[in-house]
């Protein structure tokens, strides 16, 4: 493949940030965390997994969804200001860096044990299903955002989403050389010229933004706060690792299912975790959440065909000058959701259209009663279980029950002669 320019592979790192963007930032608006904070750990948290995983897996780290419940269970409502917001915040550090500890130890069990039993664990049919699952599960947020506005349906979103979508497809079928790299970009560019005279854009976050977020006293403080290890907030955050280290597997399947490689042997999926976890223990040490793999990302890949990892380092670094810059990320923050929306639905389809690939690939028989009941389990646990309680504040979600049922019963059920079909 002919080298990118410089040129390219920026235009290409812009894409994957205003792909990760929306998602990363949310977690820090319902937690109570800092935006600024968070895009400067999710980028410095991707060099991190780039530096450990040898440059060679195009993956992006940002907020992960699955320490919400922990989080707002120790932050409760407190926020910058409350006189016992920082002792919160710094139980919080402290858990967080337990947990990407957590991954580390997984990631030493690993390495003992050899990538050849855990790969025993994950066969075709629970990895296609498990990868059409994650896309399916994040495609309800998609249709929200594009379609609805203040939370009512609204034909001039759905206006703005076709038009994004129908952009998407002409570039990506029909663009040649470099604009055929960037159908995302032209979307997000056509949906918000649109959006202008339309009123959907609101340019409230670059006013108030600061221009360099770090000279903020309460980012300040928020930085410098020392972690403290309090077993309540311990055990609220940190068990939620082994939950969350399933969905690593299943994302990085499927990026290595995009991308056509094996990461999970080479460079392992031990030094993925190990990514994963110093990551995510950086993160928790400067009072971001912490991070994990994004499907959003692989999409990009998927969409592009472009699968240098250098290009995504590159996105980190601009998640990195978003987080100093503050004027940056409010703009960013500015693009209206049925715009995001229209990118989601693109993202999150190629997604479960990977899955469904691994599937045709590996000629499984949907005739054997064993290949239908796996794969009908992790499709109804996948999608229809949001998450399950198991304590208090602790809740493994549906991704990663179906995962579990589905790695159980393809251990447990005998495979048959017609499990795969014949040439």
């Amino acid at each position: 493949m002919k080298e990118k320019s410089i040129v390219q592979k920026l235009i290409l790192g812009i894409q994957h940030v205003l792909a990760m963007f929306g998602a990363t930032v949310l977690v820090p608006a319902l937690t109570g965390l800092n935006t600024s904070i968070t895009l400067f750990c999710a980028g410095v948290g991707t060099l991190i997994f780039h530096w450990v995983t040898k440059r060679k897996v195009p993956v992006f780290l940002g907020s992960s969804f699955a320490f919400m419940g922990g989080i707002i269970a120790i932050i409760g409502e407190s926020r910058i200001g409350d006189p016992d917001y920082l002792e919160k915040l710094a139980a919080v550090k402290g858990a967080l860096i337990i947990a990407g500890a957590i991954y580390v130890v997984f990631a030493i069990l690993i390495k003992i044990v050899g990538y050849e039993k855990v790969n025993k664990l994950l066969p075709p049919i629970v990895t296609g299903p498990i990868i059409i699952v994650i896309g399916l599960r994040l495609s309800g947020s998609a249709i929200s955002n594009a379609f609805y506005w203040n939370g009512e349906f609204s034909l001039k979103s759905v206006a703005v989403t076709a038009l994004v979508l129908v952009t998407i497809i002409v570039i990506s079928v029909f663009a040649r050389g470099i604009f055929n790299l960037m159908p995302i970009l032209f979307g997000i560019i056509v949906g918000f010229l649109v959006c202008i005279p339309m009123g959907f854009t609101d340019f409230t976050a670059v006013r108030s933004a600061s221009f360099f977020s770090f000279m903020d006293k309460n980012i300040l403080d928020q930085l410098i706060c020392l972690p403290t290890f309090r077993a309540d907030a311990i055990l609220a955050i940190a068990p939620i690792a082994v939950v969350t280290m399933i969905e690593h597997v299943g994302d990085i399947t499927t990026n290595g299912a995009v991308v056509g490689q094996n990461f999970m042997m080479d460079p392992g999926i031990h030094k993925t975790l190990l990514g994963d976890g110093l990551a995510t223990a950086f993160a928790g040490f400067l009072g971001g959440p912490a991070n994990t793999t994004y499907g959003e990302n692989t999409g990009v890949l998927a969409v592009t065909k472009n699968y240098d990892p250098s290009i995504i380092r590159i996105a980190a670094v601009f998640a990195i000058i978003l987080g100093i810059f503050g004027k940056i990320g409010g703009f960013i923050t500015s693009i209206p959701t049925p715009v995001t929306g229209a990118i989601g639905i693109v993202l999150y389809g190629m997604i479960s259209a990977v899955g469904v690939r691994i599937l045709i690939n590996s000629r499984l028989n949907f005739g054997d009663s064993r290949n239908l009941m796996i794969a009908a389990l992790i499709f109804v646990i996948g999608i229809g279980c949001d998450s399950i309680p198991v304590s208090g504040t602790v809740t493994i979600s549906g991704l990663a029950l179906a995962a579990l049922v589905g790695i159980i019963l393809a251990l447990i059920l005998p495979e048959g002669k017609e499990s795969v079909l014949k040439d």
